[in-house]
């Protein structure tokens, strides 16, 4: 929440302007707006639930650091479409089942995002 509030302050200095003509204050005002929300409403909800402790797994945070390091580093030498490839297969090594039917799914749905991205909106995303 705190990150959220020093955010969503600094953006109060640059115009907001209004949803037909975005200031660059628009954006980050509102991201960090809900995530405010989100933390205030997960605040709340701790006083009412019981608490549940925290198992952390170093060899799954170091399996989804990988696959996102590789997304990057192969979507810059090689294409996007073989770092999604890489990022689906291997970031779901980190979960309790592994489906390769499952893996092809999301990676076909993230690969058919990217096109529509890449198309639909002209962002330059180096698929292929």
């Amino acid at each position: 929440m705190a990150i959220a509030l020093a955010f969503g302050l600094q953006s109060l200095r640059y115009p907001i302007g209004d949803f037909s003509r975005a200031g660059p204050g628009l954006f980050p005002a509102m991201i960090s707006s809900l995530l405010f929300v989100i933390g205030l409403v997960s605040l709340i909800r701790a006083f009412f639930v019981d608490s549940v402790k925290l198992n952390l797994n170093f060899r799954n945070i170091a399996i989804i650091m990988a696959s996102l390091c590789g997304l990057a580093l192969i979507s810059t030498y090689v294409n996007m479409i073989a770092g999604i490839i890489f990022l689906v297969f291997c970031s779901t090594m980190a979960g309790t089942s592994y489906s390769w039917m499952r893996n092809v799914k999301i990676t076909a749905g993230l690969l058919l995002m990217a096109l529509a991205l890449q198309k639909g909106l002209g962002l330059n995303l180096p698929l292929y």
